[in-house]
């Protein structure tokens, strides 16, 4: 960081004497600062690291180290760091239109021409958008859109969500309550009523010696068994991320989805879609439901929709939703001070128009999508460590084993995953441990150069972390 714009946040009164940038910072940040799901107590006692800068897929912290982001921020920065485009269009609506809101009989060009925008990329008649400012808002709006809707169709009964056990759907209450995050159920309840769960889709970690598409069929069909035994007629919607997440990047056996739709019609049952991760160009397709072949009647989205550069999430609304909120629904008694916030918006046109200009989206499809699936097996999948590598586009997954012949996991669950984190740190990688499972989601943007850099990384950190195991006897 440059003296002039360090001087410009760290100011004589919060700089100690002798100390410099980094030092400085850190420890305003450990005064102060409670980070998102951090142990605050060890991060204090180490150190938050400071980022300074970014360009392309790489960021620079205080002390000069050049980092390689493999998880694009956080599953977000899909068009990359210090894109002019994005960051023209800000300054631009700035100087024009700060902020207004659209409660109030108003809106403002910026949000009517996203609300466009989205619509020509949303499969199917998802026509209609309703914005937030992050995946947990939208998340909310979308559950509340569903009973909502089902009181408008006389049958008010109609208020029973299933989501999945280790699905991720944001960390508000009604996030969380939807979520099957067993951690973040322990903190924070008690929790919404009428939301069940069902059995994930993990093939590799749950397939009780099932071929993949057997398995698959097992855990569609706990969807059909617990619609019959709750009552067809008290459940409103089943709610699922295309590819969790969060959860670890599972990867859906081919067919689950499919029959996920036909029992949702079956039993008329609304399917939604979370997007927050998969959306906008990360699988290959602008959203997640395209490659796998889902046919959502709602999705929310956030994330990639403006690349991470401001605040943004929407709800894509299909027109049998959207028609009986509009003709029978009168005032819709939700939104935010920052929905459709114009400079947020500004800076999403720009970003949905440069993917489109760029080809953003065949690229991950044709392009780097499979150099990145090819390389990672290429380079990882002999290794001791790796048990399974899953993924599509520029998500993965990738499974720690303990024995890989014998399909056997470590013991203490997670413990692993954080040596292999705290290498990748070390060793100048962004690279997610979930559990045992370590996950990428890079920058769309990113070069075969840069992938052949990202894998070596990788080898290089799993190297270290088998020898780390060993030594400590896991």
């Amino acid at each position: 960081m440059s003296a002039s714009v360090a001087n410009q946040i760290i100011t004589p009164a919060t700089t100690e004497p002798g100390h410099n940038l980094t030092t400085s910072v850190q420890q305003i940040d450990a005064r102060h600062h409670l980070h998102p799901f951090t142990d605050t107590a060890a991060l204090n006692r180490r150190g938050a690291r400071v980022m300074v800068r970014g360009e392309g897929v790489y960021l620079w912290d205080s002390e000069g180290n050049k980092i390689l982001d493999g998880m694009a921020g956080l599953w977000c920065v899909n068009l990359g760091y210090g894109r002019r485009e994005l960051i023209d269009a800000a300054k631009t609506q700035l100087e024009e239109l700060p902020y207004y809101n659209n409660f109030f009989q108003t809106t403002t060009a910026p949000a009517a021409v996203l609300a466009q925008e989205i619509a020509s990329v949303t499969p199917g008649d998802l026509n209609h958008i309703f914005f937030a400012n992050s995946g947990s808002e939208a998340v909310d709006t979308l559950m509340r859109m569903i009973r909502h809707y089902w009181t408008l169709e006389g049958q008010p009964q109609k208020t029973l969500l299933i989501s999945r056990d280790n699905a991720y759907h944001g960390s508000t209450i009604g996030g969380t309550s939807l979520g099957g995050m067993t951690p973040m159920h322990r903190q924070g309840g008690p929790f919404l009523p009428d939301i069940e769960h069902i059995r994930q889709p993990y093939w590799y970690g749950e397939g009780d010696g099932l071929s993949e598409a057997e398995f698959g069929l097992k855990a569609a069909a706990a969807l059909e068994e617990r619609i019959l035994q709750l009552g067809p007629e008290r459940v409103a919607a089943f709610v699922g991320e295309p590819i969790q997440g969060a959860g670890g990047v599972i990867m859906p056996p081919a067919g689950y989805w499919q029959e996920i739709q036909r029992i949702c019609r079956k039993y008329d049952i609304l399917l939604a879609a979370d997007e927050v991760i998969c959306g906008f160009g990360r699988t290959g397709s602008w959203f997640g439901s395209q490659t796998l072949g889902i046919e959502p009647d709602l999705m929310s989205m956030a994330k990639g929709l403006s690349s991470g550069y401001m605040p943004i999430s929407a709800v894509a609304v299909g027109d049998r939703v959207a028609s009986s909120l509009i003709e029978k629904g009168g005032e819709f008694y939700h939104g935010f001070t920052y929905s459709g916030h114009p400079v947020a918006a500004a800076v999403a046109i720009a970003n949905i128009r440069t993917m489109k200009q760029e080809k953003i989206v065949e690229y991950v499809a044709d392009d780097i999508g499979p150099y990145f699936q090819q390389r990672l097996r290429q380079i990882l999948a002999e290794h001791p460590l790796v048990g399974h590598i899953e993924g599509i586009g520029l998500i993965a997954g990738i499974a720690l084993v303990k024995d890989r012949a014998r399909r056997t996991f470590f013991a203490e669950t997670g413990a692993a995953g954080q040596i292999c984190r705290d290498h990748c740190f070390e060793n100048n990688l962004i690279m997610r441990a979930v559990g045992d499972r370590m996950v990428l989601s890079p920058p769309l943007i990113i070069s075969r150069d840069e992938v052949d850099e990202l894998c070596q990384k990788v080898r290089t950190c799993f190297d270290l972390t088998l020898k780390s195991v060993r030594e400590q006897g896991l």
